[in-house]
Parts: C-alpha cells; structure tokens; sequence
C-alpha cells in the first residue's frame, strides 16, 4: 500500500514524472539501435558466437545488451567514452595541463576536458570499429553482395556515428533525465541478457543437478547482492563540531553553539567507476590480440589467457586493476583540502583535530585507510563471476552474480533512486516551508564519494 502510495507520489511530481518518462524514451531509443543491423552484416554468422557465450566475447556482448553478436550499430556500446575517460583522468595525474583544467579552470576547464575526452572517444571508435568489423570478418558474416571496400567505410563511419549518439543520448539523460545517464546505458544494455541467462540456468541446472543446486545458488547470489548493497551504501562517520553560531535569532536550521553533525566518508567512495575503467582496460587486449592471432596459428597462452574471463591470469590482472582504480579514483574525487576549508569557512573542526592542515591530513589518512576494504571488496566482486563460473554456473549467469554487472546494477539503481527520493523530500520541505513548522537542519551537505 505504501508502495503505491509512492508511485503515486511520484506521479504528482510534474517535474519528476517528466524526467523519468524523457529517461524511459532514450533508453527505449538505445534498445532499439541495438536491433538495427550494420549494411553489409549477416546476424545468423554470428549466432554461434553468441550461443556458445564464452570468452571475453562473450563478456562484451553482455555488456552491450546482445548488440555486439547481432552486427548492430551500437556494437561497441558506449565503452570507447569510458576508455577515453580513462586516458583523460589518467593524464589528469601526469600532465600538467590536464591537471590545470581539473583542478583550476572551473566550469571552462571541465567543458575543455569534455570536448577533448569525446574527440578521443571517436579516434578510439575508429580504432575499435575497425577490429570489431576485423572480427565480423572472421566469422564469415559478410553478404557477398556488398563490396569489402564499401562495407569497412560505410561501417567504420557508422559505428562511430552509433557511440557518438550513444554517448549523446547518456548525456541527455543525465541533463534532463533522472539518474547518471552514461551509467543507465550500460546497465539496461545488461539487464536485457538477463532473463535469458536465468531461464538457461533454471533449465541446464534442473536437467542435470536438480532442484537443491538450484536453491543454493539463488540463496548465495541473494547474499552477494545483500553484501554489495551494504557496501555501496557503508560510510565511515567524521564526527564535525560547530564552534561559535548566533543563537536566538530566526534561522532555526543554523545549530547553536557546540552542535554536532558529521561528515559521511563512503566505503566504496569511488563508486562502480574503478570496476568500469577496469573492465574497459581488459577489453583492449583481446582487441589487439586479435590482430595477432590472426597473423600467428599459435598464440601465446598469455595472450589466449587474457582473452578468457575464466582464467586465473585475467582475474589476478582484473583484481589488481580495480584496487589501482579505486584508490585513483577516490583520489581524484576526494579532495581533502577542499573539505578542510569548507569546514574552517563554516566555523566548524573535527574534535581533536586541529584546523586547517592537520584536518586535511586526517581527512587523507581516513580516506586512505578506508578505501584498502572498499578496493578489496571491489576486486573480489570484479573477479567472483570467473569463480563461480568454473564451479558449474553457467557463463551467462555467472556474470549476474558478482563483478561488473551486479555492481553497475546495485550502484545504479541506488543512485536513481535516491534521486527520486531527493524530489520527494524536496516536495515535502516545499509544503511544510509554506506552513511555517520547518525544524532542524536539512542535511550536512557534505558527503564524500561519489554517488555513481
């Protein structure tokens, strides 16, 4: 009853109805790009790569929604943008004027970045398009009517044009949307594998295990997704202390004098981003590797073990790759000397700590020794569909339970909620404004860690 009594909430919103309505339209707009065939592209040769589901293959069509093995114009989804913003924040730490414009310029610095980050999310489009139809090649998918040189040109230009409006339609949403566009893309383009991969579970596990496996599986998987929602969600406590406030007067949301609040610090302060980045950096191999097995009839075991997902090489990688990331990440995001000056401008310090430079220190030191948990964290999720996997599960399934897609799931159905449930707390501090009986203190306004 309550529930319903929410969703009626939300449709009285205006403003939020037509921000979750304008949401469902571009995601409806993405999934349909996802069936529409490149010229050229014969889906049924590519049938058998999508059956079998193994590899690293396999992972990227997960990741797309299945648009990877159907030749569609979104095949390479939105990753090229993530790989891009990968190179950007990395060179944020190297050179100079990268970092200039992260930490410096403001408004117009984070609108160069933006501009400089979609110039190489096309040059790495160019570059991943031409493997993928190197790929397409491979596998015989080509329609003998068309001629190969029509067919690279007009196809490297078109999925290029796909990410391009992909990554156009992830911004919209974030702009005039609900949630984190670019994060919403990526999580509808999994959770459309989903009912297939469960039903090919139910059906492989009740044909040769029974019933019992079954039940142990979904009990675990419940247990997996209880411990990710708890650490996307932990905080460590910085507990804050106001020094000197008026009292008396008629701003009942200032605190007196000695009024204490704190400062959430996250667990998980980098969000599902490390996860991301990592899984785009394993992506590059097997991009690059093909190209050299199809020069070489006997490749390396490396290069065939990063093109696995299963394999014991690829999760050590992928493991230590989140751990870098998050802590990269959080230290991009996190700024202690900018919550030291906030606090020092709001007439407030941490007990025991002193103002200004030791409270930057501590707030640095805190984050550093909480973020050790929420990497590890990351890293075993990151690699828990590999394990599971080689105890029986299948493929399709393993991947939901644990790593990149559940993470991308929990954090960004999260977020989006809690934006929704940000409009309906500003409705009601909107009525009660009106009626005069506001009390208290809304939030501390100062969370640290990212949301997404």
């Amino acid at each position: 009853m309550k529930f319903i009594d929410t969703l009626k909430n939300i449709w009285s919103i205006a403003e939020l109805k037509d921000k979750i309505l304008f949401t469902v339209l571009i995601l409806a707009i993405y999934r349909f790009g996802s069936f529409v065939t490149l010229p050229g592209v014969v889906p049924k040769a590519l049938e058998a790569s999508a059956a079998s589901g193994e590899g690293i293959l396999g992972l990227i069509n997960a990741f797309t929604g299945g648009a990877f093995n159907q030749g569609s114009v979104f095949a390479l989804g939105i990753m090229p943008y993530i790989t891009a913003s990968i190179i950007i924040q990395l060179l944020g730490f190297a050179v100079p004027y990268f970092q200039r414009l992260q930490s410096r310029e403001g408004e117009s610095g984070r609108k160069k970045i933006t501009q400089i980050t979609r110039l190489l999310t096309v040059f790495i489009t160019l570059v991943q398009g031409g493997g993928y139809l190197a790929y397409i090649k491979s596998m015989g998918a080509i329609s003998p009517n068309v001629s190969e040189s029509a067919f690279w040109l007009s196809n490297i230009i078109i999925l290029s044009t796909g990410t391009i409006f992909a990554m156009w339609l992830g911004e919209k949403i974030t702009d005039k949307g609900i949630g984190n566009g670019i994060s919403l893309l990526i999580m509808i383009g999994i959770i459309a594998t989903l009912p297939f991969s469960f039903f090919a579970e139910v059906k492989t596990q009740l044909a040769q295990s029974g019933f019992l496996i079954l039940l142990v599986e979904f009990v675990a998987l419940f247990f997996v997704v209880l411990a990710t929602v708890l650490i996307v969600q932990g905080v460590r406590k910085i507990p804050i202390q106001f020094a000197k406030r008026m009292v008396g007067r008629s701003n009942d949301d200032v605190p007196s004098a000695g009024a204490r609040d704190y400062i959430p610090l996250k667990v998980n302060a980098s969000g599902v981003m490390p996860i991301i980045f990592a899984q785009a950096i394993m992506f590059l191999p097997p991009m690059l590797g093909g190209l050299v097995i199809g020069q070489q009839e006997a490749p390396s075991s490396f290069l065939m073990s990063l093109q696995d997902w299963k394999s014991p090489i690829y999760n050590i990688i992928f493991f230590v790759l989140v751990v870098i990331f998050t802590y990269v990440y959080t230290a991009l995001i996190v700024n202690p000397q900018q919550y030291a000056e906030h606090l020092k401008r709001q007439n407030s310090f941490i007990p025991g700590i002193k103002p200004g430079t030791d409270t930057q220190e501590y707030i640095d030191s805190l984050t550093t020794r909480v973020t050790l948990p929420g990497s590890i964290f990351l890293g075993l999720i990151a690699i828990l569909p590999g394990i599971i996997a080689n105890m029986g599960v299948n493929d399709g399934f393993a991947l939901f339970f644990g790593g990149t897609s559940l993470l991308i799931l929990v954090a960004v159905v999260l977020d989006t909620l809690q934006q929704i449930e940000s409009y309906l707390l500003m409705r009601k501090y909107d009525g009660l404004t009106k009626t005069g009986k506001l009390k208290g203190r809304g939030g501390n306004g100062m969370q640290i860690g990212a949301s997404m």
